[in-house]
């Protein structure tokens, strides 16, 4: 493992810690979707399908349990914790996810590496995502001021995927043979996505301002 991709694991970790704090210690879901943290719920069930039956490390096996463990704990305190789900903003989280489910699962049936089972739902992880985050983004243009702890959580999230791109440009110059051409453009789509985001954020980084979206 090299230093871009441990870089982006903790990065993620941390995303996670700073979301799973908002919510349980400050009790609010304030400006968080629930469509997504379903989406990445999905994401994590569909690419972990191999948990109990292949083993790669000790580090891999905690690392996809602490995600699926995680975010089917998001999305539960946010649907049924009496005091967080009265925070849940519903009426601007609307953006329909199933138009990103159904489009992500048909792509990765027809473009895959081999047409399995658990490759076809690896498959679909990795492109569903590239996209999950767009309710979230939706959601933020729509109420405009950003909490603090909303703010870094999904500037870590951007972050994390921005490693992972130092991270397979190095592999592809130090590993023989190394293509992932399936990962590499969903991550770059990913990436992509949060180029507003990262834009305001470092704007009201060096401003020292609370993050604001324009309309």
């Amino acid at each position: 493992m090299n230093l871009f991709r441990l870089a982006g694991d903790m990065t993620h970790l941390v995303s996670v810690v700073v979301l799973l704090l908002k919510i349980h210690t400050i009790k609010s879901c304030a400006g968080i979707s629930l469509k997504t943290q379903e989406l990445y719920a999905l994401v994590f069930a569909a690419r972990y399908l191999d948990l109990f039956t292949r083993f790669n490390s000790l580090y891999n096996s905690i690392m996809k349990l602490i995600f699926l463990g995680s975010s089917f704990s998001i999305v539960w305190y946010i649907r049924h914790h009496k005091i967080v789900r009265r925070t849940y903003d519903k009426d601007q989280d609307t953006f329909r996810h199933v138009l990103l489910v159904l489009p992500c699962l048909l792509l990765a049936l027809l473009i895959n590496d081999k047409f399995t089972f658990t490759e076809v739902m690896w498959t679909f992880s990795i492109y569903l995502e590239a996209v999950a985050i767009v309710p979230q983004l939706v959601l933020l243009q729509r109420t405009r001021n950003i909490d603090n702890l909303t703010g870094q959580y999904v500037f870590l999230l951007g972050a994390y995927r921005a490693l992972y791109i130092l991270n397979w440009i190095y592999r592809y110059f130090t590993e023989e043979h190394y293509v992932q051409w399936i990962t590499w453009i969903s991550g770059l789509i990913q990436t992509l996505l949060y180029a507003d985001f990262f834009y305001y954020y470092f704007q009201s980084w060096k401003n020292n301002e609370r993050l604001h979206l324009p309309a």
